[in-house]
């Protein structure tokens, strides 16, 4: 028994981390049993939560599992101020009507993972937005300009004199207080959060609390390679459709299926190594791909859904068949139907997975845009639709008329 769970402690401090401060201090507290109060934080900058940010959710959980008291901060005030961790440019100053419309859905989002009953949620708007200008002024003491702008992406920011916020220098300082507010013993975030995270152990110090341990979970590259982000659509949702989340899952680029294994799934590590050997070994990866399909959506809908999923993915792609359950695609009215309908490049664009008009314009003039079988290779077409149409766009991506 206690070797399964020294096994448990030793996946938990090496999976998908990145890094751990003070890693022989927590393994000591793990190792003996302490029960640990585990502090992460999301702010709700958008609606939907991908698999890239799910990683760390992943992490709570193994934290759950063994007992472990999560506290799960939801940034009903720091998403208003705007994380700039990893920004090359300043964030939006969010309206509370934008967070209380983001907040909607993220317990649910979130409880995919965790057991929501089992943790401690809080909003930090609970404590930060009591504090004065007094306070404020002794939390910005702790920190100097100087170590602010060594940040990589303030730093990128200053040499090419583009704008930074005062703002946005006291986002470290509000997440650092959140560590004093409910006494953190561990916080957890993404690799590009260490910055943040170290400066809750020095808030921690300042108001007379043992510094929390740290650990940074791997990062997530999009399906194209690039960095996930839900602007470039190179993202899956936790919440996506089961059929979506496959599809989505069956584009990504061939070399980041061993990666995506590892950190988007509960595959073993053996089994990770066999994967990487078939596809060094084999010229055709769609196999495997399957596979990780399968097991994404396995994750999040079950396995009779991915089940269902990888079917409907044989039925357009092997036996060239339509199948029922596709993706909505949501197209709003306002009366222009009386007008001639929509023009192929609005519909294109209300998929939302381009990045820009002129890209959608050459994917339509390419004859990358289909609907209820008919190929219009106009973007300026208008479509007349009346809804239930089937839409192809691109080689993979098929949704169904919604209005």
């Amino acid at each position: 028994m206690m070797e399964n769970k020294n096994g448990q402690i030793e996946t938990l401090l090496s999976r998908n981390i990145e890094d751990v401060i003070d890693r022989a201090h927590l393994q000591k507290r793990l190792i003996g049993g302490e029960k640990l109060r585990v502090k992460f934080g999301i702010d709700p900058t958008g609606a939907n939560i991908h698999i890239g940010r799910a990683v760390a959710l992943w992490k709570l959980r193994e934290f759950q599992e063994l007992g472990h008291k999560i506290v799960l901060i939801i940034g009903d005030f720091t998403a208003q101020i705007g994380d700039p961790s990893d920004k090359l440019k300043k964030r939006p100053f969010l309206s509370r009507a934008d967070v209380k419309e983001n907040l909607k859905n993220y317990l649910p989002q979130i409880g995919k993972i965790l057991d929501i009953k089992k943790a401690e949620v809080r909003y930090n708007s609970e404590w930060l937005a009591k504090l004065d200008l007094r306070e404020i002024s002794e939390l910005a003491d702790i920190f100097s300009f100087q170590q602010i702008l060594e940040r990589r992406n303030f730093s990128e920011r200053w040499e090419k004199h583009e704008e930074i916020s005062y703002r946005e220098g006291m986002y470290p300082l509000m997440q650092g207080y959140d560590s004093v507010a409910v006494k953190a013993d561990v916080e957890i975030g993404g690799a590009d959060q260490l910055f943040n995270l170290l400066a809750g152990r020095k808030v921690q110090e300042r108001y007379g609390q043992k510094p929390q341990d740290i650990m940074t979970t791997a990062m997530v590259v999009g399906l194209d390679g690039r960095k996930m982000s839900t602007s470039w659509g190179n993202v899956i949702n936790i919440e996506d459709e089961p059929d979506n989340q496959f599809g989505k899952a069956m584009t990504l680029r061939d070399e980041l299926i061993p990666e995506y294994f590892e950190k988007t799934t509960d595959a073993s590590m053996e089994d990770i190594r066999k994967f990487e050997k078939k596809l060094k070994s084999s010229g055709n990866p769609k196999e495997l791909k399957e596979l990780l399909a399968f097991a994404i959506v396995k994750r999040y809908h079950g396995a009779g859904a991915a089940q269902a999923a990888r079917e409907n993915f044989e039925k357009l792609f092997s036996r060239k068949e339509m199948p029922d359950n596709l993706p909505e695609l949501k197209l709003k009215t306002d009366g222009i139907l009386k007008t001639g309908g929509f023009s192929a490049l609005d519909i294109v664009l209300a998929a939302g997975i381009m990045k820009s008009r002129s890209e959608a314009r050459r994917l339509i003039e390419q004859g990358g845009f289909e609907i209820a079988e008919k190929v219009v290779k106009n973007a300026a077409e208008m479509v007349r639709v009346r809804g239930g149409e089937a839409v192809k766009i691109g080689k993979k991506r098929f949704f169904r008329i919604r209005i």
